[in-house]
């Protein structure tokens, strides 16, 4: 019963030492670490001087001579891009498509039945009001 007793005291004592609550722990370790990655960026990123800009944003001839510079380089460059963006895409099923097509068509089919109804009750409206 010594042996456990000890034990029991041992364990106990490493449970007092350690922080219970998720805030408790947040607090013990708030010292060691920083608060969030961009804290601990601007503390990496800091030079001697304390400037804790990052990287400058290029110049506008940079950007000018981009836009400019051969047409068929820029088509071809944009024709890869369109295709690497079609990969992307999820294409659906035949049977979703039929079943797309056939809800569309019947909302557009109810909004005519609508506005041809609701044109109809304004106009008996009007004759009815102005004669």
């Amino acid at each position: 019963m010594s042996e456990r007793s000890e034990q029991e005291r041992s364990e106990g004592s490493d449970d007092t030492s350690r922080p219970v609550t998720a805030a408790a722990r947040r607090e013990r370790r708030g010292s060691a670490r920083p608060a969030s990655r961009r804290a601990a960026k601007r503390s990496e990123g800091a030079s001697a001087s304390g400037d804790v800009k990052g990287k400058p944003t290029p110049s506008r001839d940079r950007q000018e001579q981009q836009k400019k510079g051969n047409p068929f380089k820029r088509f071809g460059r944009f024709l890869r891009e369109v295709v690497a963006e079609l990969r992307k895409v999820i294409w659906p099923t035949r049977k979703q498509l039929v079943t797309y097509t056939a809800v569309v068509l019947v909302f557009v089919a109810f909004m005519v039945g609508l506005v041809a109804g609701l044109d109809v009750a304004f106009a008996q409206g009007v004759l009815w009001l102005f004669g």
